[in-house]
């Protein structure tokens, strides 16, 4: 028996969501613009209730959605996971006036939220961004950049990270809930190698007030943390969704292919390559199911495992997709194959959320505390 195994009714809905991410959304995703929010997915998305459960959910539940969604349709994915990231600290920081207004608005699909975290120099390095929050009459005034921000410049809110005390690192920071009509709160569209949108953000004295603030003062940077440990098992349930379907399609591709005389799957080098990314591939599924599980129960460590999830997932995945390609040949990179589409999605996983390398930190550090 395995370590780890979903309850039956758990095993269902993940075949449920496939079925309809291939048959209902990837619809849908194919008839939006690269480059911009495709809002009758996300209304879709909230039809059928599955923007509601982002937010009802625990941490195993999320990860079952992306892995289950991203298998058929990576578009309905990502705009799920990115309303669920712009969301959760309203979610988990919000005021009551702040929930109401704005979670029937996400849950319908209605509106399109943002995380906005990363800086021109603080990417990874969160705790050195310096969107200065300067006050004035009781209230801030937000100026700087945000940049690589997905879904930006076309969301309708913003969650925030701003420095409202100087030289206080991770300590002076204050997450806010930015609504997109503030004044001097302009954005510009990025080209960048991915289907959904992502901007930069420039606030030119952008007033915000104690009642925009997410959380309490100065202490933004746990708000922003504690998302970012909820979705990390979550971004590795992505990769894992997308290594899955390279794997079934390498599978039926090398059963199916002839060369030097017989199936591609009679060739020893061709089996042993694909028995080796199903075997990633498992084992990488079931170290996101043990970390959101983990994250459910409240056990200790969370960063530890979540950083651990993220970065074998998604290194996972980049194997598996890559050996997936070179499995199927120059067939493979012609525009509109799937696993053309797999090969650019799959790369910038390796980096949001913190890199690779970020995990690799989060891991040392914990493992020498």
């Amino acid at each position: 028996m395995p370590a780890f195994a979903l309850e039956p009714e758990q095993q269902a809905w993940c075949a449920e969501l496939r079925a309809l991410s291939a048959d209902r959304l990837r619809p849908l995703a194919e008839k939006g613009e690269p480059g911009r929010v495709n809002r009758p997915l996300l209304a879709a998305l909230g039809e059928l209730g599955l923007l509601a459960r982002l937010f009802t959910s625990g941490a195993l539940d999320l990860c079952l959605m992306r892995e289950s969604l991203a298998h058929g349709c990576t578009e309905a994915e990502t705009a799920l996971a990115l309303q669920g990231l712009g969301t959760c600290p309203l979610v988990q920081s919000g005021t009551a006036a702040q929930r109401d207004r704005w979670l029937p608005e996400v849950t319908t699909g209605r509106a399109v939220a943002a995380f906005a975290l990363s800086e021109p120099g603080a990417g990874s390095d969160a705790a050195a961004l310096s969107l200065a929050a300067a006050p004035d009459r009781g209230g801030w005034r937000l100026t700087g950049e945000k940049c690589w921000i997905s879904n930006a410049p076309e969301a309708d809110f913003y969650t925030v990270f701003a420095r409202t005390t100087e030289g206080a690192g991770a300590r002076g920071v204050t997450a806010f809930l930015v609504p997109a009509d503030r004044p001097g709160l302009t954005g510009v569209p990025l080209d960048m190698l991915s289907p959904h949108p992502i901007g930069a953000l420039a606030f030119a004295g952008v007033p915000v007030g104690p009642e925009d603030i997410l959380g309490e003062q100065d202490r933004g940077f746990r708000v922003a943390m504690n998302t970012l440990n909820l979705f990390r098992p979550s971004v590795g349930a992505f990769a894992v969704g997308m290594a899955q379907a390279a794997l079934d399609a390498t599978v039926a591709h090398t059963a199916q292919r002839s060369a030097f005389g017989g199936p591609l799957k009679d060739l020893q080098s061709v089996a042993h390559q694909v028995a080796e990314m199903a075997t990633r591939t498992e084992a990488a599924r079931l170290l996101v199911y043990a970390a959101a599980s983990a994250y459910d129960a409240g056990a200790p460590g969370i960063a530890r495992t979540s950083a651990m999830a993220k970065l074998l997932a998604t290194e996972t995945a980049q194997h598996v997709v890559d050996q997936a390609v070179q499995l199927h040949g120059a067939r493979a990179l012609q525009r509109g194959h799937l696993l053309e589409h797999l090969y650019r999605e799959v790369r910038a996983p390796r980096i949001y959320e913190g890199a690779t390398e970020v995990q690799r930190t989060i891991i040392a550090k914990e493992l020498y505390a």
